[in-house]
């Protein structure tokens, strides 16, 4: 790892659960099966990267420049999949719909605290979330994402999802019981 790129990239690695996340959150479900998630996000990890490699900040907080990439990397694909229907208005509130997103996520964990050592922290603490959310079942990770994250009523969820508001109900439970066990260290040392 002697070329800084790699390294730079390397300390990148923790954010590609997040910003999995926020793409999944972000994406028309009409496009699922049409645009390459996993490749957006590898796109935009390569090129911070490179941005950060040439700027020489590499202790600069990657986060906003991550998302700003993902966002201008998930329009690109959005454009083509709309290739002749382009909308200008939905390109522009795409990278405002990301920003709104990290901050729930924010939200989600704990209250606002800006000294540089917390930013940091929190930073971590998203990434840490990200991926735990990627651990769950596929059912519990899309209503905690639909209700928690992106708001959405009990009601909308159940619809979106095809179950009831009870079973909806049942599995933002076990999610965030999951989600809680993962995150949350036990000082008891018990299971």
């Amino acid at each position: 790892m002697s070329d800084p790129t790699d390294a730079i990239a390397h300390s990148l690695e923790p954010f590609r659960s997040y910003l999995n996340l926020l793409a999944r959150l972000h994406l028309d479900p009409r496009l699922r099966g049409k645009v390459d998630l996993s490749g957006v996000v590898q796109q935009s990890l390569w090129e911070a990267s490179q941005v950060l490699a040439r700027r020489g900040s590499e202790g600069q907080p990657a986060a906003p420049l991550l998302r700003r990439l993902l966002a201008n990397n998930l329009a690109d694909e959005v454009r083509k999949c709309y290739a002749d229907k382009r909308d200008a208005a939905r390109d522009q509130s795409l990278e405002a719909a990301l920003q709104e997103s990290s901050a729930r996520l924010e939200a989600f964990l704990a209250a606002e605290d800006s000294s540089p050592s917390r930013r940091a922290e929190r930073t971590e603490d998203l990434a840490r979330l990200a991926a735990a959310l990627e651990a769950l079942p596929e059912a519990q990770r899309r209503a905690v994402e639909l209700h928690y994250l992106q708001g959405r009523p009990l009601a909308d969820v159940a619809r979106e999802l095809g179950r009831t508001k009870a079973a909806i109900a049942g599995l933002l439970h076990r999610g965030l019981d999951a989600l809680k066990s993962t995150l949350i260290p036990n000082p008891r040392g018990d299971p």
